[in-house]
């Protein structure tokens, strides 16, 4: 089942099966292509295993917060981490 809005078309089906594979068709905002190859210029990673890790990386940062917790991030040349906020 392909369900469609404005933004995406997702296919439903994304994660079925013991393999987990699935493919997802959607638009990226000029502010998150930019980002896309910024990332894939710093790691010289492909698209995919970028927008994979991405996703990855979002949903342990959602888990750490909806259990209460926090993740610090201290940039470099920083004397202190500060939190890191996603709206």
């Amino acid at each position: 089942m392909v369900q469609k809005n404005s933004a995406s078309v997702i296919d439903q089906n994304v994660g079925a099966g013991s393999g987990g594979q699935g493919r997802v068709t959607f638009n990226l905002s000029p502010r998150a292509a930019r980002a896309l190859e910024q990332v894939v210029g710093l790691t010289g990673d492909s698209k995919t295993d970028t927008i994979n890790r991405a996703i990855s990386v979002y949903a342990y940062v959602e888990e750490v917060l909806a259990s209460g917790g926090a993740v610090l991030v201290n940039a470099a040349g920083e004397s202190h981490p500060k939190e890191l906020k996603i709206f």
